[in-house]
């Protein structure tokens, strides 16, 4: 089904490509849309994971220069039944992560140095565990490429102002067909995208909780992060902002409103449903109302399994650590010794 639903949207998408072409350049314009979405296609499924991870500056990293961190990838990984991802550290103090790749076996997750350093071990796990789902659903396929032709509709829309109207282009709509391309057309493509981005927020929080294992960790973590992007800037994604819906959280300041034009839900939204979530998985048990404080102790002890068992299972060796966690809760460099800018 998610499949289908994905080939249903690319048509979609690229006929109102075809549909913008038309309305600037007539049957001739149209024809050259189609082959310019195809070969956009063509180069997104091939080269989107590369781009977007040079756009963020992304360095690889392994078990040597990031061992804690590759650790919680592998280990959710399995749990997903996925193969492994490869893992990318984006130097930035905004809380933040991402998946790109065009299938499971090419996929790649990035997480930001400050994601590491304001979350805790298990806030991290879920993260990292709602980003796979969108690689188990194959989402981040869809997203770029749906990314790109909005883009570049967008970009047609921009070309209509210059080239459109040409009594010689066999444009039949004339200015109006010309004022379509400019104003709905890549109003058209807008929605679509984000309307995409957002529903696909909702299943991926939903069954990275699942591999995680605990839906409050993964709402902790929202609040976590939506806090932080509303303090910290992000240039990159600012430079770049047609990456910006694939980030778990709206990286771009001033986008916060859970509004048509949003390209995420609301995260008090997205906190509720796990919040429901944790509630069902609990046979009824009352959650709290309020956003959630981040994970005590005792709380991370009722759930032991997962990429932090080890820790979880040996309380008795660590010092008793306060309600909230340190601003470092790894307590040192989760990259290890020697970062991968080292």
């Amino acid at each position: 089904m998610n499949t289908l639903r994905t080939a249903m949207l690319l048509a979609a998408m690229t006929a109102l490509f075809m549909g913008v072409g038309y309305l600037i350049g007539g049957s001739g314009g149209m024809v050259i849309a189609l082959l310019i979405a195809a070969g956009m296609n063509l180069f997104s499924y091939w080269n989107a994971d590369k781009m977007v991870l040079s756009m963020n500056r992304a360095v690889e990293v392994d078990e040597r220069n990031a061992p804690e961190y590759y650790a919680i990838v592998q280990s959710l990984a399995k749990r997903a039944g996925l193969p492994m991802p490869k893992t990318y550290l984006i130097d930035n103090p905004q809380p933040n992560a991402f998946a790109t790749g065009r299938n499971p076996q090419n996929a790649a997750v990035a997480a930001t140095t400050g994601l590491l350093q304001r979350l805790s071990h298990e806030e991290v796990a879920a993260v990292m565990a709602h980003e796979l789902a969108h690689v188990q659903h194959r989402d981040t396929l869809t997203m770029t490429i749906v990314a790109t032709l909005a883009g570049a509709i967008s970009m047609l829309g921009n070309f209509a102002f210059f080239f459109g109207g040409n009594r010689d282009n066999n444009n039949s709509f004339g200015i109006v067909g010309v004022l379509v391309a400019m104003i709905v057309a890549p109003f058209a493509a807008m929605i679509v995208q984000m309307a995409v981005s957002r529903t696909r927020e909702y299943e991926a929080d939903r069954r990275g909780a699942e591999i995680a294992g605990n839906p409050l960790w993964l709402a902790s973590a929202l609040d976590k992060i939506a806090r932080g992007a509303e303090r910290i800037r992000n240039p990159d994604a600012e430079r770049n902002p047609a990456t910006a819906h694939l980030f778990i959280i709206n990286p771009l300041s001033g986008e916060r409103m859970d509004s048509l034009f949003s390209t995420h839900p609301n995260t008090d939204n997205r906190i509720a449903a796990l919040q429901a979530m944790a509630r069902d998985m609990a046979g009824g048990a009352s959650a709290p109302a309020q956003r959630p404080s981040p994970m005590s102790r005792q709380a991370d002890e009722q759930q032991p399994s997962g990429p932090w068992e080890k820790a979880a299972q040996q309380p008795e060796q660590q010092p008793a650590e306060p309600a909230r966690p340190k601003s470092n809760p790894w307590g040192r460099n989760p990259t290890g010794p020697k970062g991968p800018w080292s």
